[in-house]
């Protein structure tokens, strides 16, 4: 029998493409004047990453999220064309 009602797996690469297309804007709009704000945003997580060293095996773990205006709007849009799916 097959299953009938919205995949969480298209929600989530609904959700991830939103938040990448996000960035790329912000980062686009960086340099220009009037559109700036959409930069505008907060980073958070490791500045420097944390070294596992056991002597066979070095394990690196470092995480760093930076949220934009642009981000959350291509979030929203995402959650947006979920919604009409």
């Amino acid at each position: 029998m097959a299953r009938t009602g919205k995949n969480t797996w298209s929600l989530f690469l609904l959700l991830l493409a939103g938040i990448v297309l996000g960035s790329f804007i912000a980062h686009l709009t960086s340099g220009v004047s009037a559109l700036s704000w959409l930069s505008f945003g907060q980073t958070f997580g490791l500045d420097t990453p944390l070294t596992l060293d056991l002597g066979v095996l070095i394990l690196t773990f470092g995480l760093k999220i930076k949220f934009t205006i642009a981000s959350i709007i291509g979030i929203v849009i995402a959650a947006i064309i979920y919604r009409f799916l």
